[in-house]
Order: structure tokens, then C-alpha cells, then sequence
């Protein structure tokens, strides 16, 4: 029936079975002082928070067990120091499929060295099921680039040529007054 991570744990503990508590959150450094873990299971806690720095000074941690949990995304920074990991047990949570589950999906993707599993979107309704990697993928297909002409090539050629040609002359009369005003300054 723990509520936190104990303070005195042994700072040569290279395995931690922390499962089946009531751990809600997991403050910044909890682990600090056991440096040498290798296997940490946080199981069945409802774990709903994890401060980017909980997992700081976890440098050899090779198997973390997350599943179910409360977790509906990790907050950036969360899984930056554990360069070691190969195993991460993500399965039985409630993944929020928004903008928030990128950083967890990025890191997965870069860190293709780390096996994971349970990744599934269970909110909101429309991505019940998904896998987070589909979510991610439909929502770059879903930018609409003919509403985003940041730069002339954005404009598509073939529609639009009357407002290309203005658009390329107001951009040639600016850069010749910028010019003048240079050649002036100058």
C-alpha cells in the first residue's frame, strides 16, 4: 500500500518491484540514489503523473514496467536519461491520442533499440483502438497545405498563376526597395 516511492532503498538494488501499490505520481529524482537499477516495475500503481525528472540519474535502467497504470501521455523530457533501455512495458493505460502523445511516439521512433508494447489509443473516441503511431501519421495527412502558402513554392502552379505572377512581382518590388534603401545606408 504504498503511496510514494520509499526513501530508503538500497543504492546497490540493481532490481525494484515496486507493482500493485497506489504510487499515483512519480515526483523529479525519486530514483536518484539507485544508480545501478537495471530493472524497475512500477505495475498496477494508477500511476496518472510522471515529473520529467523522475527517471534522472537512471543511466543503466534496462527494463521499465509502466503498464497498467493511469497514463495518458509523458510530458517531454520524461525518458531522456534512461540510454540504456531495451524494454518498456506501456500496455493497459489510457493513451490520450492528441498533440501530447507525440513526444512518447518521436522518442520510441529515434530510439529504435528500446521494445515496447501497448501503445493504443484509448481517447478520445474517434482513435479508440488506433495504434498511436496511425494517430500520428493521420495527423500530418490531415494538414491541409493548400491553406498554408508560407513560401511562393507552396502555391500550386496550375490554379493559381495569376496570383503567383503578383505574388512574385510584390516580392521582386521589395527586394529592390530594400536594395535602395541599402545602396542609400550604404
Amino acid at each position: 500500500d504504498l503511496k510514494k516511492v520509499p526513501g530508503n532503498i538500497p543504492p546497490d538494488i540493481v532490481k525494484l518491484d515496486l507493482s500493485n501499490n497506489k504510487i499515483r505520481q512519480l515526483r523529479p529524482k525519486e530514483f536518484e540514489d539507485v544508480s545501478e537499477l537495471k530493472i524497475l516495475n512500477l505495475n498496477s500503481n494508477g500511476i496518472a503523473y510522471i515529473d520529467p525528472a523522475a527517471f534522472s540519474g537512471l543511466n543503466n535502467l534496462e527494463e521499465l514496467d509502466l503498464s497498467n497504470n493511469s497514463l495518458q501521455n509523458f510530458e517531454y523530457g520524461v525518458l531522456e536519461d534512461l540510454y540504456f533501455l531495451k524494454i518498456l512495458w506501456l500496455r493497459e493505460n489510457p493513451w490520450r491520442c492528441d498533440y501530447n502523445i507525440h513526444y512518447l511516439f518521436y522518442w520510441l521512433k529515434h530510439h529504435y533499440n528500446v521494445h515496447y508494447n501497448g501503445l493504443e489509443c484509448k481517447m478520445p473516441e474517434e482513435y479508440k483502438g488506433w495504434s498511436v503511431g496511425k494517430y500520428v501519421r493521420s495527423y500530418y495527412e490531415e494538414c491541409p497545405k493548400d491553406k498554408l502558402p508560407i513560401y511562393p513554392e507552396t502555391f500550386d502552379l496550375d490554379k493559381d498563376d495569376e496570383e503567383w505572377e503578383r505574388h512574385k512581382e510584390k516580392s521582386v518590388q521589395t527586394a529592390k526597395k530594400h536594395s535602395v534603401i541599402v545602396t542609400v545606408l550604404g
